[in-house]
């Protein structure tokens, strides 16, 4: 960038590097053991200060048991639209790559950033019992339908509908 500010695309591969790293509960350091670098290397990589080279975001992906894919999805089109390529002179709409216009590159709009979020997807891992870890994944679906905690229509979400409680009076 001109004015020697990190490039949005370069912070957003960071901020998903920390995101799976932070899923994983490695420390930067540990990371950076893990590919020979220390962890001011790590800090600069996550903070898009530093851009990451193809070899070291192919490493990444081993070391982080992620696809090469995952560091771009979720990319905002603000961000996608930061990128050098477009720069390249080519009429609106038209994409150099050769995509639509109304491709759309990401893999969902969930905001998986949140501390929150994070917590939970630690916990629910270390949830050794597979029939309580899908129990629970019953129970957050459930809930997620219900009017007025999430989902108002299943058919909606592209999900079975959901039978109806039965209730017992005694």
């Amino acid at each position: 960038m001109p004015d020697g500010a990190p490039n949005p695309v370069d912070v957003h591969v960071g901020s998903r590097v920390r995101l799976r790293r932070m899923l994983m509960g490695l420390s930067q350091e540990r990371l950076g053991e893990a590919l020979g670098l220390t962890f001011q290397q790590v800090q600069k990589y996550e903070r898009g200060i530093n851009r990451i080279g193809a070899s070291r975001l192919w490493d990444l992906s081993r070391v982080l048991g992620t696809p090469v894919g995952y560091f771009f999805d979720n990319m905002d089109e603000a961000v996608a639209r930061a990128s050098p390529r477009q720069l390249v002179d080519c009429p609106p709409g038209d994409d150099p790559a050769g995509l639509p216009a109304s491709a759309d590159l990401t893999a969902g709009s969930a905001d998986a950033g949140h501390r929150e979020v994070l917590e939970l997807i630690r916990a629910y891992n270390r949830i050794a019992d597979p029939m309580v870890r899908r129990r629970i994944y019953e129970l957050t679906r459930t809930l997620s339908l219900l009017p007025g905690l999430g989902l108002a229509d299943a058919d909606s979400a592209g999900l079975p509908s959901l039978p109806e409680p039965v209730l017992e009076h005694t």
